[in-house]
């Protein structure tokens, strides 16, 4: 009866054994599954969201991404790539999830689920000073201009949809956001369209550009993840409202942004 017992018990605890680490490896996601990490996949040229600091990324999204890692007892791990090469990575399980400053749009609901919003993204206007663009509606009642944007972006998407494909101009696309204002600056492109916080870094320092005053669109930022992984998304979005109801990530916020 003593081995029969201690059989039956093995049996369980191999069985109990089993199912802890099927839930883990539901929650890890992809290729990172058993690893102790979350990889974040992101694009490190969009301050204060996510930049350099030497050869540290940091910013806005890697500090809530640290404190959400740290909730669900793992290491967060940051994984800078091009930023149209995002979600596919979350998609291939390269990566746990995606947080770049990323705008919830029904066209990537296609393709990925989103946490809840945890900030308010405004696209707005580069131009010269002295620029013939004073604000959005120049862009459509006068038209034929060249505008710079970050490929992949909602910056990318609005003046495709809005403006290209309307004959209204002729969009320009970089990998980099700096890119475009490079060539704000030297004249190749008649104004940048990009998300307000990195417009006020890349005016900052390069005298003679200046912001409109009129925005082009606003839009809520949340974390993408795979959709199969709903268990992963519902962890994450667990954490990440523990943080906005703690008033945590909106003092990250004014700690980069500020108050205005």
């Amino acid at each position: 009866m003593k081995k029969i017992f201690i059989v039956l018990l093995m049996c369980v605890m191999l069985a109990a054994l089993a199912a802890c680490t099927e839930n883990t490896a539901e929650i890890s996601g992809g290729e990172t599954s058993d690893s102790g990490l979350l990889v974040m996949a992101t694009n490190a040229a969009f301050p204060p969201y996510e930049f350099y600091d030497g050869t540290k990324v940091i910013g806005i999204d890697a500090e809530i991404a640290a404190l959400i890692a740290k909730e669900l007892g793992r290491e967060l791990e940051i994984m800078d790539i091009e930023f149209d090469s995002i979600i596919a990575a979350v998609q291939a399980g390269k990566a746990d999830m995606g947080m770049a400053g990323m705008t919830v749009t029904e066209e990537r609901m296609q393709s990925v689920n989103f946490s809840t919003s945890y900030a308010k993204g405004v696209q707005v206007i580069i131009v010269k000073e002295g620029s013939p663009i004073t604000d959005v509606d120049d862009l459509f009642d006068i038209g034929g201009f060249d505008i710079g944007v970050q490929e992949a972006t909602t910056g990318d998407l609005y003046t495709t949809w809005d403006l290209e494909d309307e004959g209204l101009a002729t969009i320009h696309r970089y990998r980099r956001g700096a890119d475009a204002v490079l060539d704000l600056v030297s004249g190749r492109v008649d104004c940048v369209v990009i998300d307000n916080e990195p417009a006020k870094a890349y005016v900052a320092v390069n005298p003679g550009l200046v912001i409109l005053e009129t925005e082009y669109a606003v839009e809520d930022y949340a974390i993408a993840f795979d959709i199969g992984n709903t268990a992963l998304r519902d962890a994450v979005d667990g954490a990440l409202r523990e943080l906005i109801a703690d008033g945590t990530v909106q003092k990250i916020l004014d700690k980069y942004i500020g108050t205005e």
